[in-house]
Parts: C-alpha cells; structure tokens; sequence
C-alpha cells in the first residue's frame, strides 16, 4: 500500500519537472516564427491578418462603386403635395450626384421641377421653380459649381402621368435630372 503514495508522488514529480521544461521556451524562439517563403520577418498570422484587411477594403471599394452608380442612375427625386424641400431619404444619392459634378467640372446637368395640375398653371411653375432650386442648392453646397447647373420649370405642363388619382399626382410633383 505504501507504493501506491509513491508512485503517485513521482508522477506529481515528473508531470510537473515536463511543464516547467515546456515552459522555458524563450520569447525570442515563439518570435522566430516566420513565413520563410517572405523572408519578410513578419509571421504568418499577421500576414494572413493584413490579407484579410486588403480583401475587405478590396469589398468596401467594390460596394461603394456600386452605391455610386445605383445613386446615379437615379434621377427623379419627388416631393410631398405643395412642398418644396426633397425628402430626407434623398440627400444620400444627391450627396453622389454633387461629387460627380464636382469631379469633373465639364459634366452639366438641367433640373426640371415639376408640380401636378392641382393649382394654377403661375403656382405650379412656380412651386416646380422652387422644387428645381432647392435640388440645386444642395448640389452646389455638397460641391457642385453654379455654372453646371441649369434649372426650368415645367411646373404642371409635362406630367408623368396623366392620370387624375393621388398615384398619378404623387408620379408628377418630381425634380429630374437630366444630363446634357
């Protein structure tokens, strides 16, 4: 019976002397880890770290190429009965349409605003003449230059719909974009 404590004390003995003689490996020896293939010093983990970090701007880049375009191809921005101020969910893509404006000061753009034949034919001109500027104003304010822009107002006179239901009028209060 008196073995058994003894065994049990040089297994204790010898477990504990293996730890220790693993854990004296030196921190220069864990450094020295290295993709041989670079050559660079720099270990695998932080390489493949790095590559993941190009690989996600690589995406970032992508997806903000494709927000630019969708955002572009949109050019009709519409407007609440008998107001003038574009909606809040349109400063994002006019945000992108003022960059490209000012990226290259040779695009020209024409805003027609537009209004439905509710009112008189004065008020529509001028309430789709207040719907252009105020589309203008933030171009020119996110970047965009005065001389690039020219602004008319068709007010009711070109609808985009003929129709007299509130679809059809909500169809014809619009600013557009129009590329010259």
């Amino acid at each position: 019976m008196k073995l058994n404590p003894l065994l049990k004390l040089i297994f204790v003995f010898s477990f504990t002397s293996s730890m220790i003689a693993c854990s004296s490996t030196s921190e220069e020896a864990i450094d020295e880890v290295v993709d041989e293939s670079s050559g660079s010093g720099i270990d695998a983990a932080t390489r493949r770290a790095q590559e993941l970090e190009e690989e996600a701007r690589g995406r970032a880049a992508a997806a903000e190429e494709r927000m630019r375009r969708s955002a572009l191809a949109t050019r009709v921005f519409y407007f609440d009965f008998d107001i003038a101020e574009f909606r809040q969910a349109d400063r994002d893509i006019l945000n992108f349409h003022a960059r490209d404006l000012a990226s290259s000061r040779s695009n020209r753009i024409r805003v027609e605003g537009h209004a439905d034949e509710q009112g008189t034919r004065e008020y529509n001109l001028a309430l789709g003449e207040r719907r252009a500027n105020s589309i203008m104003n933030y171009l020119i304010v996110n970047g965009a230059a005065r001389n690039q822009i020219e602004i008319v107002s068709y007010g009711e006179e070109r609808p985009a719909d003929r129709g007299e239901s509130e679809a059809a009028y909500q169809r014809n209060r619009r600013v557009e974009l129009i590329t010259q």
